[in-house]
């Protein structure tokens, strides 16, 4: 997957080498309601189906929507892009691939790859997700929960990929 500038950390503030990318890859088909005039997915779906990998993802990993919420942590999307390369047509399926690159922010940054049947590329992208208080400011540091799933991410406790749905 293409390395977005700012998701390029390839050292952690303490010097030592930044954990690989964690991957996680979910299946659908596209429905009916999806489609436009031209018998394609609508593009503005394609956020969809990245949010459908990123909740598969978080959910697995324990860093999911449950936790934000118990946290009292909203974590709401600061930043998307997409890069479309080919169209989906209706019942075709699809592989949506998400991608938690380190960041020792307070934030999530995200990569995305959709794959057809085929496993051509449909689409790319990334989203960045910010850690806020309740009251609508943004975190200077990680909350705590994340702050100890990235050192077990660091010290190689995390899995680096799975998939839902095959």
């Amino acid at each position: 997957m293409m390395r977005y500038p700012y998701f390029a950390s390839s050292l952690c503030l303490d010097g030592s080498a930044a954990p690989a990318p964690i991957e996680y890859s979910v299946q659908r088909i596209v429905r009916f309601d999806e489609v436009d005039v031209l018998e394609i997915v609508w593009h503005g779906h394609y956020a969809s189906y990245f949010e459908d990998a990123r909740v598969a993802l978080g959910e697995h990993l324990g860093i999911g929507y449950s936790t934000l919420y118990r946290e009292r942590v909203p974590a709401p999307i600061k930043q998307l892009f997409v890069n479309y390369h080919r169209p989906l047509v209706f019942a075709e399926r699809c592989r949506i691939i998400a991608r938690l690159h380190w960041c020792e922010s307070a934030r999530m940054n995200m990569s995305y790859k959709i794959l057809n049947a085929q496993g051509a590329t449909v689409a790319t992208g990334f989203s960045v997700q910010m850690f806020m208080q309740t009251t609508g400011e943004y975190l200077t540091r990680q909350p705590d929960f994340y702050a100890a799933f990235c050192q077990r991410w660091k010290q190689g406790q995390i899995p680096p990929s799975a998939s839902a749905g095959k």
